[in-house]
Protein backbone atom coordinates (compact mmCIF):
# COMPACT_ATOMS: atom_id res chain seq x y z
CA UNK A 1 0.00 0.00 0.00
CA UNK A 2 2.65 2.20 1.18
CA UNK A 3 4.68 1.41 -2.39
CA UNK A 4 1.50 2.46 -4.46
CA UNK A 5 1.13 6.20 -2.92
CA UNK A 6 4.52 6.51 -3.44
CA UNK A 7 4.32 5.44 -7.04
CA UNK A 8 1.60 7.40 -7.09
CA UNK A 9 3.15 10.81 -5.73
CA UNK A 10 6.26 10.64 -8.45
CA UNK A 11 4.20 9.65 -11.14
CA UNK A 12 1.56 13.26 -10.41
CA UNK A 13 5.18 15.14 -9.76
CA UNK A 14 6.33 13.96 -13.44
CA UNK A 15 2.75 14.81 -14.59
CA UNK A 16 2.97 18.12 -13.63
CA UNK A 17 6.54 19.11 -14.50
CA UNK A 18 5.74 17.67 -18.00
CA UNK A 19 2.25 19.66 -18.03
CA UNK A 20 4.48 22.98 -16.80
CA UNK A 21 7.41 22.87 -19.49
CA UNK A 22 5.23 21.50 -22.41
CA UNK A 23 2.10 23.93 -21.56
CA UNK A 24 4.17 26.84 -19.87
CA UNK A 25 6.72 26.84 -22.65
CA UNK A 26 9.08 27.09 -19.96
CA UNK A 27 12.48 27.11 -21.24
CA UNK A 28 11.94 28.31 -25.13
CA UNK A 29 14.30 31.50 -25.49
CA UNK A 30 12.49 34.49 -26.71
CA UNK A 31 12.18 34.82 -30.51
CA UNK A 32 13.36 38.10 -30.81
CA UNK A 33 17.24 37.71 -29.41
CA UNK A 34 18.26 36.63 -32.35
CA UNK A 35 17.55 39.19 -35.42
CA UNK A 36 15.82 38.20 -38.66
CA UNK A 37 17.21 39.63 -41.63
CA UNK A 38 16.28 40.76 -45.13
CA UNK A 39 18.49 40.52 -47.78
CA UNK A 40 21.86 41.34 -46.24
CA UNK A 41 23.47 38.05 -44.51
CA UNK A 42 26.65 38.67 -42.53
CA UNK A 43 27.87 40.83 -39.63
CA UNK A 44 24.97 42.01 -37.45
CA UNK A 45 27.13 45.52 -36.89
CA UNK A 46 27.66 45.90 -40.92
CA UNK A 47 23.76 44.73 -41.32
CA UNK A 48 22.98 47.75 -38.69
CA UNK A 49 25.02 49.70 -40.53
CA UNK A 50 23.46 49.19 -43.81
CA UNK A 51 19.94 50.20 -42.48
CA UNK A 52 21.15 53.32 -40.57
CA UNK A 53 22.24 54.38 -43.94
CA UNK A 54 19.02 54.04 -45.56
CA UNK A 55 18.43 57.27 -43.31
CA UNK A 56 20.92 59.41 -45.79
CA UNK A 57 20.44 57.57 -49.14
CA UNK A 58 19.84 61.12 -51.43
CA UNK A 59 17.99 59.27 -53.86
CA UNK A 60 15.24 58.19 -51.27
CA UNK A 61 15.37 61.23 -49.35
CA UNK A 62 15.53 63.83 -52.20
CA UNK A 63 12.44 66.55 -51.53
CA UNK A 64 11.28 66.56 -48.31
CA UNK A 65 13.01 69.01 -45.87
CA UNK A 66 15.66 67.77 -43.42
CA UNK A 67 13.27 69.00 -40.08
CA UNK A 68 10.35 66.78 -40.82
CA UNK A 69 12.25 63.27 -41.27
CA UNK A 70 12.07 60.22 -39.66
CA UNK A 71 15.47 60.02 -38.00
CA UNK A 72 17.38 57.26 -36.53
CA UNK A 73 16.10 57.67 -33.55
CA UNK A 74 12.66 56.90 -34.43
CA UNK A 75 10.71 60.41 -34.12
CA UNK A 76 9.00 62.34 -37.19
CA UNK A 77 9.33 66.29 -36.02
CA UNK A 78 5.98 66.86 -37.93
CA UNK A 79 4.12 70.58 -37.24
CA UNK A 80 0.62 70.14 -36.61
CA UNK A 81 0.19 72.74 -39.12
CA UNK A 82 2.76 71.31 -41.74
CA UNK A 83 0.54 68.24 -41.87
CA UNK A 84 -1.74 68.30 -45.07
CA UNK A 85 1.82 69.15 -46.87
CA UNK A 86 3.57 65.95 -45.00
CA UNK A 87 0.89 63.44 -45.82
CA UNK A 88 0.04 64.68 -49.56
CA UNK A 89 3.35 65.20 -50.29
CA UNK A 90 6.98 63.65 -51.10
CA UNK A 91 7.73 63.47 -47.31
CA UNK A 92 5.00 60.75 -46.80
CA UNK A 93 6.53 58.66 -49.72
CA UNK A 94 10.35 59.17 -49.30
CA UNK A 95 9.44 58.02 -45.44
CA UNK A 96 8.03 54.76 -46.40
CA UNK A 97 10.69 54.39 -49.07
CA UNK A 98 13.33 54.33 -46.18
CA UNK A 99 10.97 51.83 -44.04
CA UNK A 100 10.73 49.79 -47.14
CA UNK A 101 15.01 50.08 -47.40
CA UNK A 102 15.37 49.65 -43.31
CA UNK A 103 12.75 46.40 -43.77
CA UNK A 104 14.49 44.78 -46.93
CA UNK A 105 17.60 44.95 -44.94
CA UNK A 106 16.51 43.79 -41.41
CA UNK A 107 13.38 42.64 -40.44
CA UNK A 108 12.69 43.71 -36.63
CA UNK A 109 14.45 46.69 -36.63
CA UNK A 110 14.48 48.89 -33.96
CA UNK A 111 14.73 52.88 -33.18
CA UNK A 112 16.25 54.10 -30.87
CA UNK A 113 13.48 54.86 -29.12
CA UNK A 114 12.69 50.96 -29.26
CA UNK A 115 10.01 51.83 -32.04
CA UNK A 116 9.48 49.17 -34.79
CA UNK A 117 8.73 49.64 -38.48
CA UNK A 118 5.40 49.07 -37.94
CA UNK A 119 5.22 51.45 -35.02
CA UNK A 120 6.39 54.14 -36.97
CA UNK A 121 3.78 53.26 -40.00
CA UNK A 122 1.08 52.93 -37.58
CA UNK A 123 1.93 56.27 -36.38
CA UNK A 124 2.22 57.93 -40.18
CA UNK A 125 -1.20 56.64 -40.65
CA UNK A 126 -2.59 58.17 -37.23
CA UNK A 127 -1.02 61.20 -38.06
CA UNK A 128 -2.05 61.85 -41.73
CA UNK A 129 -5.87 60.19 -41.02
CA UNK A 130 -8.78 62.23 -40.68
CA UNK A 131 -9.33 61.32 -37.50
CA UNK A 132 -9.10 62.48 -33.76
CA UNK A 133 -5.28 61.90 -34.27
CA UNK A 134 -4.88 63.72 -37.55
CA UNK A 135 -1.31 65.96 -37.16
CA UNK A 136 -0.23 63.81 -33.97
CA UNK A 137 3.08 61.80 -35.16
CA UNK A 138 4.19 60.65 -31.67
CA UNK A 139 5.80 57.78 -32.42
CA UNK A 140 6.08 57.11 -28.26
CA UNK A 141 1.83 56.81 -28.49
CA UNK A 142 2.03 53.89 -30.84
CA UNK A 143 4.98 51.96 -29.47
CA UNK A 144 3.99 48.31 -28.88
CA UNK A 145 4.12 47.46 -24.57
CA UNK A 146 5.91 43.86 -24.17
CA UNK A 147 5.65 42.42 -21.11
CA UNK A 148 9.12 41.92 -19.43
CA UNK A 149 10.06 38.31 -20.51
CA UNK A 150 11.57 37.35 -16.77
CA UNK A 151 7.62 38.22 -15.40
CA UNK A 152 6.52 35.86 -17.76
CA UNK A 153 8.76 33.23 -16.69
CA UNK A 154 8.55 34.08 -12.96
CA UNK A 155 4.59 33.56 -13.29
CA UNK A 156 4.90 30.33 -15.01
CA UNK A 157 7.12 28.92 -12.70
CA UNK A 158 4.59 30.00 -10.03
CA UNK A 159 1.85 28.28 -11.97
CA UNK A 160 3.67 25.41 -12.04
CA UNK A 161 4.85 24.96 -8.07
CA UNK A 162 1.84 26.12 -7.22
CA UNK A 163 -0.19 23.27 -9.30
CA UNK A 164 2.24 21.13 -7.62
CA UNK A 165 1.31 21.97 -4.18
CA UNK A 166 -1.86 21.99 -4.62
CA UNK A 167 -2.40 17.92 -6.09
CA UNK A 168 -0.11 17.02 -3.81
CA UNK A 169 -2.18 18.13 -1.08
CA UNK A 170 -5.24 16.41 -2.98
CA UNK A 171 -2.99 13.32 -2.65
CA UNK A 172 -2.26 13.39 0.95
CA UNK A 173 -5.70 14.49 1.58
CA UNK A 174 -6.66 10.51 0.15
CA UNK A 175 -4.10 8.78 2.87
Amino acid sequence: MACNVKLELWLSAVILICMTIFCCSLGKAQEETVPELGVAGGDPTQIVAKALLCFNDKYVYSSCEQSYRLTESGNIDVPPDYTDKYCNGPCLTETNLVLDCIENIMLHFKFYNKATIQDIRDTIKAGCSHGPENGNFNVSKHIQTQGSSAYKAAYKVLFGLGLMIMVRGLLLADL
